[in-house]
This record gives structure tokens, sequence and C-alpha cells, in this order.
């Protein structure tokens, strides 16, 4: 049984003081883990996709707290752009919300998960072009390194790898659904903005 290692982001010893570079690695990351469930079968699979959902419903909470409200407030349309990516988040939260329902044997599992994932990478493109390039030109670095410190509360949240002392990603995914993780989320990022 071959394991593959997606990194968390920051794994490489980086500081991620700029919250763009975060969420880009973040980008990558989820990238990585859609590899992994594809690539694998099985408990691998299902241990990979469990680390996927965890991943993408953290990294979308954190944006919708710390990158959206900068953008309605800073971007020129601000609100228009927003909006648009509410709308691709709940649409790939529903297609998630129906892959989290289906055994990852199922042979409708792997197209609908190839579905998400044209729609995932296409919204994270979306996020990058109208949302991190402005984000980068209007913040000074303090700006940045205070949304990172906030983004990396929300990854604290979702590991891609298992704790100290953890059997398996699956032992992680047990903390709860992903609703209360959202809910969790949502709390740690308020604090590390000083809002909770």
């Amino acid at each position: 049984m071959s394991e593959l290692h997606t990194p968390q982001a920051g794994a490489d010893g980086a500081k991620d003081a700029d919250v763009v570079a975060l969420l880009m690695r973040q980008h990558g990351d989820i990238r990585n883990l859609f590899d992994e469930v594809e690539q694998n079968k099985g408990e691998e699979r299902r241990d990979a996709f469990r680390r996927l959902v965890r991943l993408l419903a953290v990294h979308e909470t954190a944006e919708e707290e710390v990158v959206h409200p900068f953008a309605r407030r800073a971007l020129p349309g601000g609100e228009q752009v927003v909006e648009e990516r509410l709308a691709e988040e709940r649409a790939a939260k529903e297609t998630l919300a129906a892959l989290d329902d289906m055994d990852t044997d199922d042979p409708e599992f792997l197209p609908r998960l190839r579905a998400l994932r044209t729609d995932v990478q296409e919204h994270a493109r979306a996020e990058e072009r109208y949302e991190f390039t402005h984000i980068r030109r209007s913040t000074d670095a303090p700006g940045l390194a205070a949304m990172a410190s906030a983004v990396k509360a929300a990854e604290a949240m979702a590991p891609t790898r298992p704790h100290p002392g953890a059997e398996s990603g699956a032992a992680n995914v047990a903390l709860g659904p992903v609703a209360a993780l959202m809910d969790r989320t949502r709390d740690a990022v308020r604090k590390a903005m000083g809002k909770g």
C-alpha cells in the first residue's frame, strides 16, 4: 500500500505572512487532494476524500470570513464579485454534500468528483483573478499578515495530515460533521480577527 502525503499549507516552514500566498498554497493542497482521491481506492480513497471535504469546508469558510468582506469593501464592483463567488461556493457545497452521502466506491462517485473538481478549479481561478490580485495590490504587509493569521486559525481546524497520536486522517474526521466544523472555523477566524 503506497501512502501519498499531502502537505498542509505552510508545512515547508514558510511563515505564510501573506494571506494571498497562503490561500494560493491551499488551492494547491486542494488540487493535490483531488489527485489523491482519484488515484486511490478503498480505504485510502475514503481517507483522502474526508481530508478533501474538511479542507474545502474550512478553506471556503475562511474565505467567506476574511477574503470576501475585504473584497466587498475594497474592490470596484466588489459586491458583484463576491456574490458570484458565493454562488459558486453554494453550488460546490451542494455537490460536495451529495458526494459525501455516496460511497467512494460507487461507480458514480468519480465522475461526480471530477465535475466538482472542474467547478472548484474554475472558482479558484476566479478568486485568484478578481480578489487575490486586488488584495495584494491594495493591502500593506501588516494587513496581509493579519488576514493570514485568521486563515491559519481556520486551517488548524482541518489538518490534511493526522495529528501525532492519531492513527489516520479518519481519526481527525471524527471531530464532527462538516457543518459543525464550519461553525468552529468561523469562530476561530473571528477570534483571530478580534471579532469574537
